[in-house]
């Protein structure tokens, strides 16, 4: 099988880092038909789109667009989310690196959509190569006279995962400290600079081009009814073939992971797929069917999230694997409000305790019982993110982890494929995880 390629439509025989190469595939094409239409009429297409946001909401950018306050005499922000920190993303990463201007023509043509003369591009500090691509293809297209009276800045954060969370990000391009805000005002009301601000992530913005080209209707051929269109796949762990694969939304998870992740290798058994990224629920192998769209896996029990499929084999604890997503989780809670920055640190003793060969009898239940503390009563979602995979792994392979309570060690005895693995507040000790004894 092949690939359905229109985000990254036409990097196989073209260096579309550079103007003259994105412009002899029809870049900026695009730009110059959205240009003649009024703003109301690019938000209009957008709609009729359906374009669902590909950062992990799924909340149509359409719709979004719509809900920028146009009767304030404040500008307006056009904001771009490329804080991709979500372990198991790396879709965005590729679009910077290899179609950077097909993601600056969606800031412009996205920026008319709303009247706004200023675009600001929130890069994750790590995406080093990433950032020197996109700021150079940003002066070319300035020097290009393709801004207008429209100004693009790319800024770097400073690796906080907090900061992919929008009011977070905006608090950071202000020069604050990374910490979510109160809501409401939302950011299309009261944004960056209080004023009126639409965010988006990359993959929804450098899509904005080909639906004005090909129109809406058009463009709605590809992809299923309830979320049209192609996304970014990143698939990684217990595959033969790792890596990103643009795919019509829809696409079942056993084509994926089979037909272009190659499949589990060594002959190893599936044990679970993570759809989303290490932040959402966990599905089981019968679950392979799944169409990875945002209705279809919301219904199979967990979220599309960044379409960051994990694939995860037998050789693997489970209890391990909380705990590592929960050390990450812990480690970046910015500590704003009590139920993350308290809770996640609790599960984290309590999964490290299992794992030692300390757990007892009620401390499943007292886990869930701390995730429930937790869950929805956050200010951003980074609380929820904590506790997702933890009580799903728990829901799903709760016999694991009671093996562990029951035996006094972890059963894998030390052979499991992540054992020793390091998890953010374990890197900071300067010497490797010692192995807990068998």
């Amino acid at each position: 099988m092949e690939e359905t390629r229109v985000l990254l439509a036409g990097t196989e025989d073209h260096d579309l880092t550079k103007l003259e190469e994105y412009r002899a595939v029809g870049g900026y094409e695009a730009l110059a038909k959205a240009l003649r239409m009024e703003p109301g009429q690019v938000v209009e297409e957008m709609t009729t789109a359906t374009l669902r946001g590909r950062g992990g909401a799924g909340f149509p950018m359409g719709r979004k667009a719509s809900l920028i306050d146009q009767r304030t005499p404040k500008p307006k922000y056009l904001v771009v989310n490329a804080d991709e920190s979500e372990p198991g993303a790396f879709k965005d990463r590729q679009i910077m690196g290899e179609v950077p201007h097909r993601l600056i023509e969606g800031c412009l043509i996205s920026a008319h959509a709303i009247n706004s003369k200023s675009v600001f591009i929130y890069i994750r500090g790590e995406y080093r190569t990433e950032y020197e691509i996109l700021a150079a293809a940003v002066d070319e297209a300035r020097e290009a006279g393709l801004f207008g009276d429209v100004d693009v800045v790319v800024h770097r954060g400073a690796g906080a995962y907090i900061c992919g969370e929008e009011t977070a990000l905006l608090e950071s391009l202000e020069g604050k400290r990374g910490q979510p805000r109160t809501r409401p005002p939302f950011p299309p009301v009261q944004g960056l600079y209080a004023a009126p601000t639409q965010i988006n992530n990359v993959g929804t913005i450098a899509s904005v081009p080909s639906i004005i080209a090909l129109g809406a209707a058009e463009w709605r051929k590809t992809g299923v009814e309830s979320a049209p269109g192609t996304a970014i796949f990143s698939i990684s762990g217990n595959v033969v073939r790792p890596g990103n694969y643009e795919l019509p939304l829809g696409t079942p998870l056993r084509t994926l992971i089979e037909e272009f992740g190659g499949g589990v290798p060594e002959g190893r058994t599936l044990k679970g797929i993570i759809p989303g990224g290490s932040s959402v629920p966990i599905l089981s192998p019968d679950q392979i069917d799944t169409p990875m769209d945002y209705d279809s896996i919301g219904a199979a029990g967990s979220f599309f999230g960044s379409a960051a499929v994990m694939v995860i084999d037998d050789r693997c604890c489970m209890v391990q694997l909380a705990l590592r997503a929960e050390k990450f989780y812990m480690h970046e809670s910015c500590g704003k409000c009590t139920p993350c920055r308290e809770g996640t640190r609790w599960l984290v003793q309590l999964l490290t305790k299992i794992e030692e060969g300390r757990g007892e009898p009620g401390d499943l239940d007292l886990i869930l019982d701390v995730g429930d503390r937790i869950l929805g009563k956050s200010l951003c979602a980074l609380g929820d993110f904590a506790v997702y995979p933890v009580v799903s792994y728990i829901a799903k392979y709760r016999d694991e982890f009671q093996a562990h309570i029951d035996l006094g060690r972890c059963p894998f005895d030390g052979e499991s494929s992540i054992e020793g693995i390091q998890a953010p507040s374990d890197a900071h000790t300067h010497h490797p995880v010692a192995k807990v004894p068998a």
